[in-house]
């Protein structure tokens, strides 16, 4: 048997977190630490697209494909301009992001091993990786990044679920100032939301994806179907439209747990680390700040483990509204409609990046139904105190 590789950390998984994590080390000026990266795939070229919101930056900056300091939310009642000042939605696409972690691979002398991992043992000194044809490696720290499920099945699981289509148009159709950060014109399912949203690069050129909040997927035909209707929906004609690209993408929405720190030497981070916000799916602030903490531990020798990717109470707040959503207590429209209406848009999205003061959040609260969300909070209290049953 060849003799297992020896690093100080150990990133399992090679996509988003993962190449976050590594641009952070190479931007803290790490040098030294002997790392490696264990993926089944070396990620290149445009796999899929960040969309989130923060304010402009010199780290992310170059790296962007568009970004809007206004964006929209559409409901049958009408049209919500939002400006988002201090605040933009920015979009980020996987290429860009690729070629920096690539960069940051070579700068910091990253060992990479193309195969999948079958096991990690952490005896608490160290953990040996064992991978796919017999190769191994032994890790002071394991930074693990796979897609896995909760610790726990949740009270209420759902999924954000979607299919987008890069679509060029052969005449003027897009504004590109402006974004449709969600239109919920598009039919309701019968357990669950639905909107559209329109990514526009140019005024030719946009992200047009049809989104759902629901327990289960649809099939290739029903997101296609989906999509054509939201076309329609926006006054586009199909057959001025060429599809060059189409992204799909499945993230959990739950309030099952997820640990991020498992055993002594072994983190995860992404959304196996908590990183997915159950209320919207959004994971991919959380991811950063996770990176930029576990690199600035590393760069000072301490140990890699970020703090939670939320605060505790905001875990609380998207059980109780998952669980509002899922029971048919609140409907999806009416709810997200409600908080932009009823404050700023800029804390609204700090509050979805779990970033507000328990004041903010008070504020944030009290703009949905009262009744129906106490309702929701007490039954999720009462399914607390019966561990052993979902739902309730």
């Amino acid at each position: 048997m060849r003799e297992a590789v020896e690093v100080d950390v150990a990133l399992v998984g090679g996509g988003g977190a993962a190449s976050l994590l590594l641009a952070a080390l190479d931007r803290q000026g790490v040098r030294g630490l002997r790392i490696a990266v264990l993926d089944p795939v070396h990620r290149r070229g445009q796999d899929r697209t960040w969309a989130f919101w923060g304010e402009p930056d010199g780290d992310l900056e170059p790296l962007l494909h568009a970004s809007w300091d206004q964006v929209e939310v559409v409901t049958a009642a009408g049209r919500r301009p939002l400006e988002l000042a201090p605040l933009r939605y920015a979009m980020l696409r996987s290429a860009p992001l690729y070629e920096r972690a690539a960069e940051a691979e070579r700068r910091l002398a990253v060992t990479r091993l193309t195969a999948p991992v079958r096991t990690l043992h952490d005896d608490g000194d160290a953990v040996l990786i064992q991978a796919e044809g017999g190769a191994e490696v032994r890790a002071g720290w394991v930074l693990d990044s796979r897609p896995r499920r909760p610790e726990r099945p949740g009270r209420t699981t759902w999924l954000q679920h979607f299919r987008g289509w890069w679509a060029e148009s052969d005449v003027p159709v897009f504004d590109p100032a402006r974004a449709v950060l969600m239109d919920f014109r598009t039919p309701q399912p019968r357990r669950g939301v639905s909107f559209g949203y329109v990514l526009p690069v140019s005024d030719r050129y946009a992200l047009i994806e049809y989104t759902e909040f629901s327990p289960a997927l649809l099939d290739g035909a029903g997101y296609d179907s989906a999509l054509r209707g939201y076309l329609t929906i926006l006054g586009l004609a199909p057959d001025r439209l060429t599809v060059r690209e189409v992204e799909n993408g499945v993230i959990p929405m739950t309030d099952g747990p997820f640990t991020n720190h498992p055993s002594p030497r072994v983190v995860r981070l992404g959304t196996a680390g908590g990183a997915t916000r159950p209320s919207t799916g959004f994971t991919f602030s959380a991811m950063r700040r996770q990176a930029t903490q576990v690199a600035a531990a590393l760069a000072a020798g301490r140990a890699p483990v970020p703090g939670p990717a939320y605060p505790r109470r905001h875990l609380w707040m998207d059980a109780v509204a998952l669980r509002a959503l899922d029971r048919g207590l609140v409907a999806g429209p009416d709810f997200f409609d409600r908080l932009f209406d009823r404050n700023p848009a800029e804390r609204v999205l700090r509050f979805l990046d779990g970033a507000t003061t328990p004041a903010e959040e008070l504020a944030v609260m009290s703009s949905t139904r009262l009744l129906p969300m106490a309702s929701a909070a007490a039954g999720d209290a009462l399914a607390r105190l019966r561990p052993g049953r979902r739902g309730g």
